[in-house]
């Protein structure tokens, strides 16, 4: 198989000929990684990644006096930005990074890659601050819908426009959880979030496209929403904050698909070389005949050493082949 294939075969809750691999590793190493590798394109070679991780440029208020408002300090509240516009999803610069990305890891290296695209949630924290939209969502849930819906239109046409590209699965990031439960109730959650989560989703789904989420922290209490919503992957169900693997393939693994495993917050960068080899042990015997794509919980943290990285990842490389069912 091909790294694409591969994914792919996953994804469809088949047997691969070994578990897919990939990490979310250059936002915080890329210079370390340079220095040893040469690029950090270079480390994703060595190691044969599987997947690559793509980046546009997303949305944002086209609106020069609101912009000058947010940098003197102004507090934005849902009612000001009802009708302000936002920039073009069919503008072309939008989609270069996405054509390079397409390029390099699809094209050349037979990659599987999906694109990041924007939640309903966690995007608009930039416009509000995240602890005034926590508020606004008791406060102003009208102006909440008509804001979240121009927004769930914009994500739903940039997803088009990707797909068009050749993007294999469109990603939706929109932290929902805290470390024990969601940051908001849940029936928060199908009233405001669900709706307007499900106009992109829907369409990526009628594109007969892989759609998968990530969402930081404990989403137990909306599994069933997820699912609802026709989500192929989740990232990264983070044990660290009480989402079991155990419980996942007991009970959802022929929903969807779970990228992540070798968790951040706990295991990878804290110089605990046996603990770290036990874990990726772990994870990897687990799903063995599938059902995981091995992935980092989320951007490699700059307190972890490039050592400590290769180690976890010389295991990983040679693993994922051995514990083949």
């Amino acid at each position: 198989m091909i790294s694409r294939e591969r994914v792919e075969t996953v994804i469809r809750h088949r047997r691969p000929d070994r578990l897919p691999i990939y990490g979310w590793v250059s936002a915080n190493l890329q210079e370390p990684l340079t220095a040893a590798f040469g690029s950090v394109e270079a480390f994703e070679d060595k190691y044969e990644f599987d997947l690559a991780h793509l980046f546009g440029k997303g949305p944002y208020i086209a609106d020069g006096a609101f912009w000058e408002r947010k940098k003197a300090g102004a507090i934005i509240e849902p009612p000001e930005i009802l009708d302000l516009p936002l920039n073009d999803p069919n503008a072309a610069d939008i989609y270069e990074n996405i054509k390079a990305g397409i390029r390099h890891h699809k094209e050349q290296r037979g990659r599987f890659v999906y694109v990041q695209t924007p939640g309903i949630f966690e995007c608009l924290n930039i416009t509000f601050g995240i602890e005034n939209h926590l508020a606004y969502l008791l406060m102003y849930p009208d102006e909440l819908a008509v804001v979240y819906r121009r927004q769930a239109e914009w994500n739903r046409q940039f997803a088009m426009n990707c797909l068009d590209l050749g993007v294999d699965m469109i990603h939706i990031s929109d932290d929902w959880g805290a470390q024990e439960t969601l940051m908001f109730s849940p029936e928060i959650w199908w009233k405001l979030i669900y709706p307007y989560q499900k106009i992109t989703a829907d369409a990526v789904k009628a594109r007969g496209a892989f759609l998968s989420l990530h969402s930081d922290g404990n989403i137990n209490a909306v599994v069933d929403g997820i699912i609802k919503l026709g989500f192929d992957v989740v990232h990264p169900w983070q044990e660290s904050a009480g989402m079991s693997l155990t419980e996942f393939k007991q009970k959802y693994r022929q929903h969807f698909t779970v990228l992540g495993g070798l968790d951040v917050q706990t295991t990878l960068g804290f110089g605990k070389r046996d603990e770290l080899a036990a874990e990726i042990r772990r994870v990897l015997e687990m799903f063995a005949d599938g059902g995981l794509i091995f992935c980092t919980t989320h951007f490699v943290q700059a307190h972890c050493t490039v050592d400590e990285l290769v180690f976890a990842y010389d295991l990983v490389f040679d693993l994922a082949r051995r514990l083949v069912r």
